[in-house]
């Protein structure tokens, strides 16, 4: 392989060395202006977004042992959205911006070696935040502790309610 070649590859590698996640998206119709705001969001979430050619992301992909993208997938213009610690969040950024723009889609996604159709990094982006699943894990793993502390204030509470019924008799 050629020394530019190899180069780019090795590039391409780090990128998606940065995370477990990429998605491939197809950057067709999208204006510098759109591309600049896109990543803007994307940095929020501490992603990125770059452009790659369709063969050299294929040899870095298979150097980095992520499942082989279809010819289908690797055709037309691809960008990759790597990096971030939310990939839910980032593909939340990626619906929104293709929706709203009424352009271009998601092509593919990889998390954790397995393949993502697109309806499945839509399904993704529709999982609630990464702070609003530990909020509901932590509901459920308090709602035993809450139950038995009830239970047992339940007990005493009866006994102090009987006997003020028996006080409340005895007085009148």
């Amino acid at each position: 392989m050629r020394p530019e070649k190899q180069f780019l590859v090795e590039e391409v590698s780090n990128h998606l060395s940065k995370s477990d996640y990429v998605f491939l998206t197809n950057f067709n119709r999208v204006t510098v202006e759109e591309t600049a705001q896109l990543r803007g969001e994307l940095a929020k979430h501490e992603a990125e977004f770059h452009v790659v050619k369709n063969s050299i992301l294929n040899v870095a992909a298979k150097q980095r042992e992520l499942p082989d993208f279809s010819e289908e997938v690797l055709s037309g213009p691809t960008a990759i959205v790597v990096g971030g610690p939310n990939p839910s969040e980032v593909a939340k950024v990626l619906q929104k911006f293709f929706k709203d723009k009424e352009k271009n889609e998601v092509k593919q996604g990889v998390l954790d070696a397995k393949t993502l159709s697109p309806d499945e990094v839509e399904a993704l982006s529709k999982l609630p935040s990464l702070d609003a699943l530990r909020g509901q894990l932590l509901g459920l793993l308090s709602e035993p502790a809450t139950g038995m502390v009830r239970v047992l204030i339940a007990g005493p509470q009866s006994l102090l309610n009987v006997l003020q019924a028996k006080a409340d008799k005895g007085d009148a």
